[in-house]
Parts: structure tokens; sequence; C-alpha cells
């Protein structure tokens, strides 16, 4: 269980710095990830999109 719950944090942080690029795909706007402005700076919290692409990944690994 704990080993997911890393895996998740380590994918949130790798797609929080790709989310510039990733949004010329649509990925990072999906329902349940997060947006808000603290400080006059954007945080994005791309919790949706994560457990998409991580479910994309592990359907790849499992068939392949």
């Amino acid at each position: 269980m704990i080993r997911w719950v890393v895996v998740i944090f380590i994918a949130v942080v790798v797609f929080s710095s790709l989310l510039p690029w990733l949004e010329k795909l649509g990925i990072g706007r999906l329902p349940g990830d997060l947006r808000f402005k603290l400080f006059g700076r954007l945080f994005s919290l791309p919790f949706a999109s994560t457990i998409l692409i991580s479910a994309v990944v592990f359907l790849l690994a499992r068939f392949l």
C-alpha cells in the first residue's frame, strides 16, 4: 500500500513539472485536477491525470 502512495506521489511531481507541455494534449485539465493561485503563483496538482496515465501505463505493462 505504501509503495503505491510513493509511486503516485512521484508521478504527481513528474506530471506537475511536465504540465505545460502536457496541457497541449489535454492532460492536466480533467475533473479532479486541482489548480489554485497562492501568493501570485499558479499551483497545479494533476491527481486525475496522474491516475489516468498510471492506469494506461499499468495496462500497457500488463499486456506487453
